[in-house]
């Protein structure tokens, strides 16, 4: 079975195609990846080849930014076009094709898939992505405001994101399939996502909704075998369980970060900062802070007091999945999604997206109740529900997919 994952976006998006893709390798499938360039290190390391597609993951960082200077936005075309002229010799000889990622990417995908036969599928990470009524869309400023009479109604904002996404991207989309003989697409988000989307995401974590009409297959994390380095097990033998803090490939948290150092400082705790894509710093050379870059989350997450984080999906699944109590401060995409999850499962603390700014008061109080004794056992009991076969589910999905010959979703 010759399988092309495609996937686009930050660090979240791409770790669970190196799940995937690692678990592929594994079952007997050649594998295949379309991601941005500077993932080609990461699957480098499990030998997994990869096709460079769209811009850096790092620059698309910087253009989101307020405080740095990014790329200049490229316009749909421009967008649609890196997929229809890179995919598809990726796709030669490939069964099956799945994608994950931003909706205009996964439009050019399947257009490809759909020139050369290959049965599509597309992966979310997390509900809020998927039109329901449960979840408003992921409008952005430049959308435009929707009508008044569509505020309070998902259903209707859904509506309202498909105009506005029709409108950016329907003529440059059938453009381009014209030119390589296929028929224009009408609705642009079912198209995309399919009738039958898969929701790569933990139940505990992400309950199933069936008006999503998603086929849930569980998160896909990669088991982390890395040893924590000699520098960091020094210094977790060296006193009690520390609190770890780490925004990931956020940036704009430095200010969030000295605050939360300050408030572990004064409960006496000591702190591992992870430095993530905004290269955070420690405040001063103390004993009791130690910084990294890259390290084994799996493993270190087992052995702190606590994880003070923004809420991303991937890092939400391990934090839960290692029971340790979360204080969680979400800012974009799917983190107000999971920070709400947290507190709903009474697992952690969350900070709301649009709340008050996070102080040296409230980041204290939010410790100290994640580590009241109530969160550490309730966190502790949901561990055993989060699954760990979510890449085998999708990997027995795509090779059934395979052996009926012929695509799942129709085109």
């Amino acid at each position: 079975m010759r399988v092309l994952l495609s996937t686009t976006g930050l660090r979240g998006d791409v770790e669970p195609v190196v799940a995937l893709a690692v678990r592929l390798r594994e079952l007997g499938a050649e594998v295949r990846v379309c991601a941005p360039p500077d993932t080609e290190e990461r699957l480098a390391e499990f030998a997994v080849p990869v096709v460079p597609v769209g811009q850096s993951l790092r620059a698309m960082m910087r253009g989101m930014s307020e405080s740095a200077e990014g790329p200049e936005p490229r316009s749909p075309a421009e967008e649609l076009g890196e997929q229809f002229d890179q995919v598809p010799a990726a796709a030669q000889g490939c069964d099956v094709v799945l994608a994950t990622g931003v909706l205009s990417a996964a439009l050019g995908v399947r257009s490809v898939a759909e020139k050369l036969g290959i049965p599509y599928f597309y992966a979310a990470y997390c509900p809020i992505y998927l039109p329901s009524p449960y979840y408003p869309p992921p409008l952005s400023r430049g959308d435009g405001r929707p009508p008044e009479e569509a505020m309070d109604d998902n259903r209707a904002l859904w509506d309202f994101y498909d105009e506005v996404f029709a409108k950016r991207y329907a003529a440059p989309l059938n453009d381009r399939r014209a030119a390589i003989g296929l028929p224009p697409v009408g609705n642009l988000v079912e198209y995309g996502f399919t009738e039958q989307p898969w929701m790569a995401a933990d139940p505990t974590l992400a309950p199933p909704r069936p008006e999503l009409g998603a086929l849930q297959t569980g998160a896909w994390i990669l088991p982390d075998e890395r040893p924590l380095s000699a520098e960091l097990e020094a210094f977790l033998a060296a006193g009690p369980p520390p609190v770890y803090v780490g925004f990931g490939s956020t940036s704009e948290t430095a200010g969030t970060v000295k605050l939360a150092i300050e408030a572990i400082r004064a409960q006496g705790h000591r702190v591992v900062l992870s430095r993530g894509w905004a290269d955070l710093a420690l405040p001063d050379d103390g004993a009791d802070c130690f910084a990294v870059g890259e390290a084994n989350l799996q493993a270190l997450f087992g052995r702190v007091a606590a994880v003070v984080h923004h809420a991303g999906g991937g890092t939400t699944t391990v934090a839960a999945r290692a029971g340790v109590p979360q204080v969680v401060l979400p800012q974009i995409t799917d983190q107000p999604y999971f920070a709400e999850q947290v507190a709903a499962l009474g697992i952690g603390v969350a900070f709301e997206e649009y709340g008050p700014a996070p102080t040296f008061d409230s980041l204290s109080a939010a410790l100290a109740k994640a580590l009241s004794p109530e969160i550490r056992e309730r966190a502790a009991a949901v561990a055993g529900s989060i699954r760990t076969d979510g890449t085998t589910v999708a990997a027995e999905l795509l090779r059934d997919a395979v052996s009926r010959k012929k695509p799942a979703v129709s085109v």
